[in-house]
């Protein structure tokens, strides 16, 4: 088990949140949560959403929905 970042933190989530999608493919937004709160004890779910929309306006992930609060989270695939 990683070490809880407890005190300051980079803006890393975005960097571990690509990691897992990596490494699992597509998540649900509380499967994904799920995984990053191990790593983060302190995020919080607002934290998750504000990353999930930065990366998507950088177009490095796709959001679709799935239910009304149930969201799919996936990476775009790069095009060389």
């Amino acid at each position: 088990m990683r070490m809880l970042r407890k005190t300051w933190r980079p803006d890393l989530i975005h960097t571990d949140l690509i990691q897992i999608l990596e490494r699992k493919g597509s998540l649900t937004d509380s499967e994904l949560y799920g995984f990053l709160k191990e790593d983060y004890g302190d995020l919080e779910f607002g934290e998750l959403n504000r990353t999930l929309m930065r990366l998507e306006i950088w177009g490095r992930i796709y959001v679709s929905s799935i239910t009304k609060d149930k969201r799919r989270i996936e990476l775009v695939e790069k095009v060389h």
